[in-house]
C-alpha cells in the first residue's frame, strides 16, 4: 500500500458494530465485564480505548512500524522514552534542539542522574566519538528546530547499532510524508502530533512508533503505568488529520519553497535556513532521506536587530504570531523569546538562535498572499 493510501486506510477497519467508516469516539472511561476479567478486550481507557487504538494503528502504518503509541503531548511521548533509562545512563542529543525537549532533559532528568551531551550532529560520523559504555540513547531531530540542520539518519543508525545504543528520531518537522526514520534504521520515531499530523491547530498529542516488540512492550508498560495518554476526542481529531496529511504536506512544501526563495532574494534578509537550498550544508543528505523539504523556514534580518525582528512578526497579517507549527494556517514565531526561551542565551546563540531569528511555519494558503504579507511586514 502506497503512502497516500495508507493515510486513509492504513491500519484501519470499519467499526464492527454498525460499519462506521470513521472510528467512533468511544467517550468512556470503563467497560462492562461479564465476569471478573471477562471483557471484550477493553477494561479501562487509560490502558486501552478503541478510538485511541485505531489512531495508534494509523501511526504505525504511516511510519512503516509495527507498534504505535499515542500520548497526551509530544513531551509526554519523549518522557516515556527517557523512562527507558536508569540513573547513570547517558544520552547524546543534538545541540540544536526544541526548547521543550532541552528543558525536559536538563531540568527534570538530569536531577535523576541521567547525563546529556548536546553536540553538533551535522557530521554524523563524529557522533561515535561521544559514545561510551554508559551511552544508552541517541536523540536526533532532523530537520532541527529552528535552524533546519539535517542529520544523516542512516549513518547515525549504523553507529547506534554497532554500539548497541537506541536511536530515537523526532520526526515532527518532516512527518512520515517526507521521511520514515524506521526504514533508515532508527529504533523509535517520535512526533508531536499536535503539529503536522493533527494539522489543524486543534489538539495536543504525542506519538511513538517502533518495530521491535520488546521495545514496544516496554513503552506500552510506561504509557499505561505513567498514564500520560490522550483522550478519545483528540484521537478522533488526529485520525481525521492523518487522512489529509499527504495533500496538506504537498502544499506546505510548495509554499515553503516559494517563501524561502522570496526571502533569500530580499535585500533586508541576511540568511535563510531551509534544507531545499543547494548551498545548505547537508542538502545532499536531505535529498537522500527526504521526499521534499517541508514548510518550515527560518531567517535572520541584516544587522541581527532584535527590535526589527519583533516589528516584523507583529506586523504580519496572514501569518499569525503564535507558538506551535504544522497547522493549515501560517504561523510566525520568535524562537529566542518563545519556543526556545528555556535555553540559556549563551547556549542557544552558539547554535544560531540569535535574537533576530524568525521561524515560519508556512501554511497552505495561497502562495501570493503569503509573499505579499511578508513583503509588507519586512518593508
Amino acid at each position: 500500500m502506497k503512502f497516500n493510501t495508507k493515510t486513509i486506510h492504513g491500519g484501519q477497519e470499519h467499526d464492527p458494530a454498525y460499519g462506521s467508516v470513521m472510528p467512533p469516539i468511544y467517550q468512556t472511561s470503563t467497560y462492562a465485564q461479564s465476569t471478573p476479567g471477562g471483557h471484550k478486550g477493553y477494561e479501562y481507557s487509560r490502558t486501552h480505548n478503541p478510538t485511541r487504538n485505531a489512531l495508534e494503528n494509523a501511526f504505525a502504518s504511516i511510519e512503516n512500524g509495527n507498534y504505535g503509541l499515542a500520548f497526551g503531548s509530544g513531551l509526554a511521548a519523549i518522557d516515556a522514552v527517557i523512562k527507558l533509562l536508569q540513573p547513570g545512563d547517558e544520552v547524546i542529543s543534538t545541540n540544536d534542539l526544541y526548547g521543550g525537549s532541552y528543558r525536559l532533559f536538563t531540568k527534570i532528568y538530569e536531577d535523576f542522574g541521567i547525563k546529556f551531551h548536546f553536540i553538533g550532529m551535522e557530521n554524523a560520523s563524529k557522533i561515535e566519538d561521544y559514545i561510551n559504555d554508559n551511552t544508552k540513547l541517541i536523540w536526533v531531530e532532523t530537520p532541527t528546530n529552528p535552524m533546519m540542520n539535517i542529520i544523516d539518519i542512516k549513518t547515525t543508525a549504523e553507529i547506534a547499532k554497532r554500539r548497541q545504543v537506541i536511536l530515537a528520531v523526532d520526526n515532527t518537522f518532516a512527518t512520515p510524508y517526507l521521511q520514515q526514520p524506521l526504514d533508515l534504521g532508527a529504533d523509535i520515531v517520535m512526533h508531536s502530533a499536535t503539529k503536522y499530523i493533527g494539522g489543524h491547530s486543534d489538539l495536543v498529542m504525542g506519538a511513538l512508533v517502533v518495530k521491535d516488540k520488546d521495545l514496544a512492550d516496554r513503552l506500552y508498560f510506561i504509557q499505561n503505568a505513567s498514564g500520560a495518554v490522550c483522550g478519545p476526542q483528540d484521537s478522533f481529531l488526529a485520525l481525521r488529520g492523518i487522512k489529509t496529511l499527504h495533500v496538506r504536506m504537498q502544499r506546505h512544501c510548495e509554499n515553503g519553497r516559494a517563501v524561502a526563495e522570496y526571502l533569500a532574494n530580499h535585500p533586508k534578509i541576511e540568511k535563510v535556513y531551509w534544507p531545499g537550498f543547494e548551498n545548505h550544508p547537508n542538502h545532499d543528505i536531505a535529498k537522500s532521506q527526504m521526499r521534499d523539504f517541508g514548510g518550515m523556514v527560518s531567517f535572520v534580518t541584516k544587522g541581527n536587530n532584535y527590535d526589527e525582528a519583533i516589528k516584523i512578526v507583529e506586523n504580519l497579517k496572514i501569518f499569525t504570531l503564535a507558538e506551535s507549527l504544522g497547522g493549515v494556517e501560517s504561523l510566525a514565531g520568535h524562537p529566542a523569546s518563545m519556543t526556545h526561551a528555556s535555553i540559556p542565551k549563551v547556549e542557544r546563540e552558539k547554535t544560531g538562535v540569535v535574537d533576530s531569528l524568525i521561524r515560519l511555519s508556512v501554511g497552505i494558503e495561497d502562495e501570493a498572499d503569503l509573499i505579499a504579507d511578508l513583503k509588507q511586514a519586512i518593508g
